[in-house]
């Protein structure tokens, strides 16, 4: 008699294997290899990140792991996207990598230790097994195929024995703030992929404004517009590289609005900001203020061209050797003097600047940017003194994007002010003698948003 195959995770409403069945399944396959030429993008720049990190930690033994799958609800994993880490030193970016991880042993040798292609001649993982199995998620590369794709040693994940002194980045923190700081300078590659998610984000914008008509007709436009984004996002790269803010109205002052559930008024500004990741995984993080009449009111230009004076000073910050909080300093001081002029602040702009004041923060809350990378918020872990207190240097790419948030219910405001949020945002790389603007292809003045807006509804761009 036929020994039934040990039962795999399959799920409830699925019928059981019979022994026939089984058997059936486990011969006539046609081999199917991948090309044999086939290696990850940027192959040539992983050995030296690996060697740069393994130089900092002599003789230890370093994990990197991809990260696990996590639940979205009862049998549902939410998308997989490997750990930014693992992909840095990988260049392994699939939906196939969870549980997968990177080893770097104390001679410096490279192995990464993965769940490999199951095999069809027993077991049955490869039809049975909804979490794992290739007919549920798709193919996976076998041992020597993810060898020829990453040049690395291949092992199966089983194999894997964690030791007591390893070095595991998911839980030491001193490992984590090396693999962050050693991604603050981006190469050449790094650049090219980052420009790239720029350009698909500006065609995403591009996107959403021929959809406004359709949106500003359906009860709920910030998710019509939501969906519009991430369409571009999907068709062109990994998807969005963080949750859309599609915020309309008084919604544009919640500084990560997500819910994207409120209908469009023409009389009202969108907020958008929102990004495309490519399948390398860098995402661009950039954001536009668009009047939904094609035209700004007087009221909301005047709050528009603010925080467009206040980029452009902090744009004219940008250098090797600034600090990096130089342009946040640069930003807030003109929105300070423009609340000031208005005769919103309670005190002098010099006097709401002072540290030990900040009043001018009820009105633009958060900072003026951040490092961009694989992670929108790139290189968190980081130290202070090598990044908030840090100096910019060449290569390093990241955002500007002050802010006014002027809250509906804020009785400190005129009633005209009330419930307009404005941020503009862009994406700049750090040049040898200031910074080049990678997200030039959209309008940053309020004629030239006008001007653009009116060419895309019109049919002419």
């Amino acid at each position: 008699m036929t020994s039934r195959a040990p039962q795999l995770h399959t799920g409830s409403h699925d019928l059981p294997v019979p022994d026939a069945l089984a058997d059936f399944m486990t011969g006539h396959w046609t081999a199917a290899p991948l090309p044999d030429r086939s290696r990850v993008p940027g192959f040539d720049r992983f050995a030296g990140r690996r060697s740069r990190l393994t130089a900092r930690f002599p003789g230890e033994r370093l994990l990197v792991p991809a990260g696990e799958l996590t639940v979205r609800s009862h049998d549902c994993d939410h998308r997989f996207r490997p750990h930014s880490a693992y992909a840095w030193l990988t260049g392994l970016t699939g939906e196939d990598q969870p549980g997968h991880v990177l080893v770097l042993e104390p001679d410096g040798e490279a192995v990464l230790y993965l769940r490999p292609r199951s095999p069809r001649d027993g077991g049955g993982e490869f039809y049975r097994d909804r979490r794992y199995g290739e007919f549920w998620v798709g193919r996976r590369p076998d041992l020597a195929e993810a060898g020829r794709l990453t040049g690395l040693r291949c092992t199966h994940l089983d194999d894997l024995v964690r030791r007591r002194t390893d070095r595991d980045a998911a839980h030491d923190a001193e490992l984590a703030t090396v693999l962050s700081e050693l991604r603050l300078v981006k190469d050449d590659w790094e650049v090219a992929q980052l420009q790239q998610a720029v350009d698909h984000t500006a065609t995403g914008f591009e996107d959403v404004v021929r959809s406004l008509p359709a949106a500003l007709r359906h009860p709920r436009g910030e998710r019509w517009i939501e969906g519009v984004f991430q369409l571009r996002a999907r068709a062109e790269g990994n998807g969005t590289g963080y949750e859309t803010i599609a915020a309309a109205g008084a919604h544009a002052c919640v500084l990560h609005w997500i819910r994207n559930d409120g209908p469009l008024d023409p009389g009202q500004l969108l907020l958008l900001d929102a990004g495309v990741e490519t399948d390398a995984l860098y995402t661009a993080d950039i954001t536009r203020t668009l009047p939904l009449s094609g035209r700004f009111s007087p009221v909301q230009r005047r709050v528009y061209d603010l925080v467009l004076a206040a980029q452009e000073a902090g744009i004219s910050a940008l250098k090797p050797g600034a600090s990096f909080r130089d342009f946040h300093r640069a930003c807030t001081g003109v929105l300070a003097e423009g609340l000031a002029d208005w005769g919103v602040l309670p005190v002098p702009a010099a006097e709401a600047l002072a540290p030990e004041s900040g009043l001018y923060r009820r009105y633009t809350l958060c900072s003026s940017g951040h490092m961009l990378g694989l992670d929108v918020h790139d290189c968190g872990r980081a130290r202070a003194e090598q990044y908030l207190d840090g100096v910019l240097t060449e290569g390093q790419v990241l955002t500007v994007e002050p802010g006014l948030y002027l809250q509906p219910d804020d009785e400190t405001l005129p009633p005209e002010l009330r419930g307009i949020g404005v941020r503009i945002e862009d994406d700049l790389v750090i040049t040898a003698d200031g910074a080049r603007l990678m997200s030039s292809a959209l309008p940053r003045t309020a004629d030239g948003v006008e001007e653009w807006m009116e060419g895309l509804l019109a049919g002419r761009a």
